[in-house]
């Protein structure tokens, strides 16, 4: 058959429009340097195996079938026999390191937020607890979380938030002043309590073994949907607490890069009843600095941490509209920022040219004071605190006051009876509602000074009025001599200091006492530094080294080493070389069981060589009470594969100083 003139023209225009989609369809850029990446262990065994199964199976139907026997075959290999082809790799990899000049890395700009806080995820699952349930997390010391009104992050304020925050200084630098951040103002901001045992994320894996198949926790965590689903059961027992605060965790406090929550975080919720005796502001601070470090050096695309907390303590710390008006502050501040509320901020930072254009005004609110807390004030003569609905919140001061100069001369008295009722009643009667309300006026201050007598009439009153409306506050007959004085938490630990009341959490910020655990797996030991040091001597003297300080000694990790555990000669302080896994490497660095307040340092050096090569990390030791999970967030030496033995052994050459000799170094 042959084809008329007009289907001659359609076939013409059918070339014709295809050969002009070819044109106009864009080449893929080749590379400019010919070289392409080694090849790993897998693909030179593959390539061995895949020759040698095809001509011994002539009859296989192609090379799917070969590849399938060749993973199989893999994975039956033990590790002496995939050596073989990991040492190849390896000698490869070395020479595409030594031959290849190193790329330039290009600058990493962020116009979009990844981050899994997500106080809106967690308001909806608020907002169906039933009574019994919100009577259960007040007696774990959450209530504040009970008043969250914010749904959504301001995502372009927390980008520059992240580029204002000093990881290392735990400080904002902005509008020209650097404001250190604290557990105390976590406690301000969010309602969380800044004292107490320090909340840590490690121990034997034997104990959270039943929890982690409770709530199927695999290798990347703990399902929030899962979590979800456990919540919306009617029942406020001790499934209902763990699984709220996981999930409270998981997606406000300390979220990280994944969408789970850490199966670490199973260690501290074992026992449910000490869960309102942890330090929860400290360790929302730790967290957010670590994450925001990891976010930094490139190591995860999402910001962990609570972003939240950087957010409303920015809006509390920087006053903006013209002129600058202090609005009386809400303690916490977590119940003071609804999306309205924030709405309007936003409305009035752009008006003024964008974030940072306002006055810093934290101090006046008593935020970002860094270790003076409450004790020290600037001049001000605008500031008012006004108690919301009388919670349950942690060691939080509900005061209303008139004066803000009279305040702060018995703050201190305050903070003796105010502690004293507030402990008595998280302890005994945990449902307990409560607020207080000062007033004070010039009579009532005799020369200067309000005395104990005036002070007990103003503090316990009946019918008081608070935020606006009649209320009734907790009337208690207290007899007290001159300070009262208490024994330090740590005291079973060996602390035998009895300090004044209010100076109680200073004292035990620096408590030499304070608990360590024992860093071996299989072993629940807790105690101070010293009773550390005399059980790992007495009970594990076969599973570390011992060493002399400023002396060198060799060190050989094996591969499945993740850890080995010094103890010095002279003083039995205990030490952990630390050996992590990276893509290229592995990362080593030495850390100090000792507790995290603790000053002292130790000067370390860490040199691995491999023929006329030498690499070397001399830094100072960071102290731990334990063993950190995961890489901890200091100094390390990042040790090649090449650099290990024939047996994939990290040999190393260490050395320790005694902080006292330092300066002689």
């Amino acid at each position: 058959m042959v084809p008329c003139e007009e289907d001659m023209m359609v076939l013409m225009t059918n070339e014709q429009e295809h050969s002009e989609s070819e044109i106009s369809r864009p080449k893929k850029k080749k590379k400019q340097d010919g070289t392409s990446r080694p090849a790993c262990s897998w693909v030179h065994f593959s390539r061995e195996f895949i020759k040698e199964y095809t001509a011994s199976h002539p009859e296989s139907s192609g090379l799917k079938v070969a590849t399938k026997a060749a993973s199989d075959a893999w994975k039956l290999m033990s590790p002496e026999e995939k050596s073989k082809y990991t040492n190849r790799a390896r000698e490869v990899w070395d020479k595409y390191l030594s031959t290849t000049p190193a790329r330039i890395p290009k600058p990493r700009r962020q116009t979009k937020l990844v981050t899994r806080c997500s106080p809106g995820r967690l308001l909806n699952v608020l907002q169906q607890l039933t009574p019994d349930q919100k009577a259960a997390v007040k007696s774990m010391g959450f209530g504040s979380i009970l008043n969250l009104r914010c749904r959504t992050l301001r995502r372009s304020l927390c980008l520059w938030l992240l580029e204002k925050f000093n990881t290392v200084r735990r400080s904002l630098e902005i509008c020209g002043e650097r404001i250190p951040l604290t557990p105390r103002d976590v406690e301000l901001v969010m309602g969380l309590a800044s004292s107490g045992k320090d909340v840590v994320n490690s121990g034997p894996d034997e104990l959270i073994a039943e929890l982690r198949k409770k709530y199927n926790a695999t290798n990347h965590g703990i399902s929030v949907r899962l979590l979800e689903e456990r919540l919306a059961v009617p029942e406020a027992g001790e499934d209902f607490k763990r699984s709220f605060l996981l999930y409270v965790l998981g997606t406000l406090i300390c979220p990280t890069a994944r969408l789970d929550v850490s199966p670490s975080f199973l260690h501290f919720l074992t026992n449910m009843d000490t869960v309102h005796q942890y330090n929860w502001g400290k360790f929302l601070l730790d967290r957010l600095v670590r994450e925001v470090a990891r976010y930094r050096q490139g190591k995860q695309r999402a910001v962990g941490g609570c972003l939240l907390f950087l957010q409303l303590f920015y809006y509390e710390s920087v006053a903006v509209g013209e002129p600058f008006e202090l609005s009386p502050a809400l303690f916490p501040c977590l119940s003071s920022w609804g999306e309205e509320e924030i709405s309007e901020r936003e409305k009035q930072e752009r008006e003024l040219g964008g974030y940072g254009c306002g006055e810093v005004v934290c101090k006046e609110r008593g935020l970002g004071m860094g270790m003076l807390g409450y004790r020290t004030q600037l001049d001000s003569s605008n500031l008012g605190v006004m108690a919301p609905d009388a919670e349950n919140y942690s060691l939080l001061e509900q005061v209303g006051y008139q004066n803000e100069a009279i305040f702060w001369k018995y703050f201190s008295m305050l903070d003796i009876f105010k502690r004293s009722i507030l402990d008595y009643a998280r302890i005994n009667v945990p449902n307990l509602s409560y607020g207080f309300h000062i007033q004070a006026g010039e009579d009532q201050v005799n020369g200067g000074m309000i005395t104990i007598e005036g002070f007990t009439a103003l503090l316990f009153q009946e019918n008081m009025p608070i935020n606006g409306d009649e209320g009734n506050t907790v009337c208690v007959d207290i007899e007290i001599d001159d300070p009262v004085r208490a024994p330090c938490r740590n005291a079973q630990y060996g602390c035998a200091e009895i300090v004044d009341y209010n100076k109680r959490r200073e004292h035990e910020e620096v408590c030499i006492s304070s608990p360590c655990a024992c860093p071996l797996q299989k072993c629940h030991f807790v105690g101070s530094s010293a009773q550390l040091s005399e059980h790992f001597s007495s009970n594990h003297w076969d599973s570390g080294r011992r060493f002399q300080y400023n002396c060198p000694l060799p060190v050989t990790l094996n591969k499945n080493e993740t850890f080995l555990v010094l103890q010095a000669e002279k003083d039995g302080i205990l030490f952990l070389l630390n050996k992590g896994t990276e893509s290229i490497g592995h990362t080593v660095m030495i850390t100090c069981i000792s507790p995290s307040s603790s000053k002292e340092q130790y000067l370390y050096d860490i040199v691995s060589e491999r023929g006329n090569s030498c690499l070397r990390l001399k830094s100072y030791t960071n102290n731990f009470p334990g063993r950190v999970e995961g890489s901890p967030p200091v100094d390390f030496l990042l040790v090649p594969f090449g650099f290990l033995n024939a047996t994939g052994q990290l040999d190393l050459e260490m050395c320790i100083w005694n902080s006292t000799d330092i300066g002689a170094d």
